[in-house]
């Protein structure tokens, strides 16, 4: 699984974006690619974990231009996760 992790500014073409990327959402959901996502609760960035490859995730990113060219939104990091329990744990 890969985590991106979001930082937001309170720029308005962020909100002015934010139905159609959060319909991606739902559609990438709904196809198993995504396993869950949302805001932190202070609405400062948010946490998306992907069920994924890296090179899929690349492309995934790309194609929503929520990541990479709306003001507001910065990928701030991209991680492997490996969770141990829960729905999504991985054994070793």
């Amino acid at each position: 699984m890969l985590v991106v992790e979001l930082a937001f500014t309170p720029a308005p073409e962020r909100l002015a974006a934010r139905p159609a990327h959060r319909a991606a959402l739902g559609r990438l959901h709904a196809e198993g690619k995504l396993f869950a996502a949302g805001p932190w609760a202070d609405d400062q960035g948010a946490m998306l974990v992907f069920a994924v490859e890296r090179a899929e995730l690349e492309e995934i990113l790309a194609a929503d231009p929520y990541y990479r060219s709306t003001p507001g939104v910065e990928v701030r990091a991209v991680r492997e996760w490996a969770p141990v329990v829960g729905a999504a744990s991985v054994n070793s």
